[in-house]
């Protein structure tokens, strides 16, 4: 027969790539239309981007981190950087009071006056209008 077979080993990201499939976003997996070369992605992205640390949940179809949290982690970082952390105390329209939430995408917060029950919610320019 005289035949040469030559086995390589690959690994479960080239797998997902060579395979192909649908992601949980409910389009095809990133790696196998468009991604190149993959990049590290860490537990730390999926912590600022406030998600379940559910594995089953951050977890792509090879297995690993899912490469979307690389795509979305610089601006979940630049918008962190403009809103006040949980617990701050700030000055608004409506009266002082204490930051108890965020919305990163719509770049607000939920904050608590003194003096009522239910917080309030703020964009980031109303309250620097404010100050």
């Amino acid at each position: 027969l005289k035949t040469r077979i030559e086995l390589r080993q690959i690994g479960v990201r080239d797998e997902a790539k060579l395979l192909g499939g649908i992601g949980p976003c409910g389009r095809s997996l990133c790696c196998s239309t468009f991604l190149g070369d993959f990049e590290p992605v860490s537990i730390k992205m999926a912590k600022d981007q406030n998600l379940s640390l559910n594995p089953a949940k951050i977890s792509g179809a090879c297995g690993r981190l899912m490469c979307c949290l690389k795509y979305e982690n610089d601006y979940y970082e630049e918008a962190r950087a403009q809103l006040p952390d949980v617990g701050d105390s700030i000055e608004t329209p409506d009266g002082n009071g204490q930051v108890v939430g965020l919305n990163i995408l719509d770049i607000s917060m939920q904050v608590k006056i003194d003096g009522m029950e239910q917080p309030l919610e703020y964009k980031m320019e109303e309250i620097e209008a404010f100050n």
